[in-house]
């Protein structure tokens, strides 16, 4: 297995990186490797015992020889990341990466959701569920659902308070708050659950 991680989110990628390697795995700094060294880091065996071997390549961009070799070990039997902080897409080995089926997944920093933005989606969903989705399907990579939804909430408690408990009103507080439990403990993304409530604003 073989993944890059890349983009400014380095919180992202952290997390990331643990969920896929777990606490303890061997870390190479790009800088400092030959292409000579490859073969032994993707199909060699582990300094530490064992067969299953948890590898995070760091700054391989920074060697451009080596960057560009790492497709050879595309189908890698051992657990393998290369993070990186930016990618040029107009490099060799970047296109090699892609051609090759490997996963490149960018991480990009989140944005503070804006005010105005999130109760524009949200009171069009009182309307139209779905415009409200496309609507958020266009600034949804660069938000954090969790704030988005909490500014959701906010919202909505302001009518509630607007129309002095108004039967609409409660109704849309309820589901809003069972969306809001299932986001602390369910598996499901995040933002299927955002979608969700959105399209059934409007039928409440």
């Amino acid at each position: 297995m073989l993944k890059v991680y890349f983009g400014e989110d380095r919180l992202g990628v952290e997390a990331a990186v643990k969920e896929e390697l777990g606490e303890d795995y061997e870390v190479f700094d790009g800088e400092d490797l030959e292409v000579a060294d490859l073969p032994s880091i993707f199909q060699g065996t582990s300094l530490f015992g064992g067969d299953d071997r948890r590898i995070l390549l760091k700054n391989l961009g920074e060697n451009l020889a080596v960057w560009e070799k790492v497709a050879d070990y595309a189908e890698t039997e051992h657990r393998v990341i290369v993070w990186e902080g930016k990618i040029d897409k107009r490099l060799a080995g970047y296109k090699r990466l892609k051609s090759s089926g490997v996963e490149l997944k960018e991480f990009t920093e989140t944005k503070a959701p804006d005010m105005k933005v999130v109760f524009g989606v949200f009171d069009v969903a009182l309307r139209n569920g779905a415009e409200a989705v496309k609507m958020l399907e266009q600034i949804e990579d660069n938000q954090d659902p969790y704030m988005f939804f909490g500014l959701m909430v906010t919202q909505a408690l302001k009518k509630f308070e607007y129309s002095r408990g108004g039967a609409r009103e409660k109704r849309i507080l309820k589901e809003l708050a069972k969306v809001d439990m299932l986001m602390k403990s369910s598996s499901i993304e995040p933002w299927n659950l955002v979608k969700g409530v959105l399209l059934r604003l409007g039928e409440l």
